[in-house]
């Protein structure tokens, strides 16, 4: 996700991590961390399960992921299912894509403070693949 030339390191399927994963180049995790992840590139696979905080610049998630998330560029992949709160600068989530947490849009100007937040519930039109639009 980030510029070409960049190290990225893969977590397969059959790893699991216990314990926090900080890692300076891009991650690719296909496996189980049970711990937070911090990084500057994420991409997560459908397989994957992450129970922790998420932190990093770009993040892609495709599997399961039961903690808060920070990113400014945030993609929920139609097969994700997140549990926990999400803070973004730009997000785009696909249809069917299953959350059930906060929303914070955080602005450039001011990391810190929420432009809006939104509760999304199980029965949210957004997790019903119906059209809903994040303010």
């Amino acid at each position: 996700m980030s510029g070409s030339g960049h190290t990225f390191s893969m977590i397969a399927s059959d790893v699991e991590i216990v314990g926090n994963l900080t890692a300076k180049v891009d991650l690719h995790i296909d496996g189980t961390v049970q711990g937070d992840v911090a990084c500057g590139s994420l991409v997560q696979g459908e397989s994957s399960v992450i129970k922790g905080k998420v932190s990093a610049e770009n993040a892609r998630l495709s599997g399961k992921v039961e903690g808060s998330i920070e990113a400014l560029e945030l993609v929920i992949e139609a097969s994700a299912r997140i549990i926990g709160d999400v803070t973004y600068q730009n997000l785009s989530i696909a249809p069917g894509a299953q959350v059930d947490g906060k929303f914070k849009q955080r602005t450039a100007k001011s990391p810190n403070i929420g432009k809006s937040t939104i509760d999304i519930g199980k029965n949210d039109p957004l997790l019903l693949g119906e059209e809903a639009k994040v303010a």
